[in-house]
């Protein structure tokens, strides 16, 4: 997979939700979730690693005043079956009153952000609503609450990645959702922490 160089050959992969998909999915989001954000004190949680790309594609179509804040919260460290959550960094600002959009790549079994939303809701925000890029076609747990807000795109049961979703570390900046061929998905919440 990796040449001398350093460079590394793009994975056999299908692609599953293209550029054009994808910035529709966006739009779609954005405009969900306008009206929390024209509540005041409205803060962008993004869970890193993940999250991150999703908050930038959303922010630049949101309208009116919020912060931008992140949390790392992972069961995944690099690899691609989940463990116990691992909290890395805590949020920055003070989320007491205040109104909280966690934001993450993908809502998988969802414990990630679960444990990320109870948090926030711990830390006395007035109100928390989690919101996803895509949602993986799988079966869940039944206790576990599905995202508030969705880009309305799914993603097959299968390893992807690209629009913030990493491959061992890589191919996060992808404008496109690709699957794996041939690796089996690992147990658990695919957060690509």
């Amino acid at each position: 997979m990796s040449h001398s160089s350093g460079r590394h050959e793009f994975p056999v992969a299908d692609i599953v939700l293209d550029r054009a998909e994808m910035e529709a999915g966006f739009d779609h989001l954005a405009k969900s979730i306008q009206p929390l954000i024209d509540l005041r004190d409205c803060i962008l949680l993004a869970v890193m690693t993940g999250g991150l790309y999703p908050v930038v594609r959303l922010a630049d179509r949101l309208q009116g005043d919020f912060v931008i804040d992140y949390c790392h919260a992972t069961r995944y460290a690099g690899s691609t079956a989940g463990s116990l959550l691992e909290w890395r960094e805590h949020p920055h600002l003070a989320l007491s009153g205040k109104t909280v959009i966690v934001v993450d790549d993908i809502y998988d079994e969802g414990i990630t952000l679960q444990a990320v939303a109870e948090y926030c809701r711990d830390a006395g925000a007035q109100r928390v609503a989690t919101a996803v890029m895509v949602v993986k076609d799988r079966p869940r747990v039944a206790n576990i609450a599905p995202p508030d807000y969705t880009t309305g795109l799914t993603v097959p049961d299968r390893y992807v990645f690209g629009c913030g979703m990493d491959l061992y570390g890589r191919w996060r900046h992808l404008p496109a959702i690709y699957a794996l061929r041939d690796v089996a998905v690992g147990s658990g919440d695919k957060d690509h922490g």
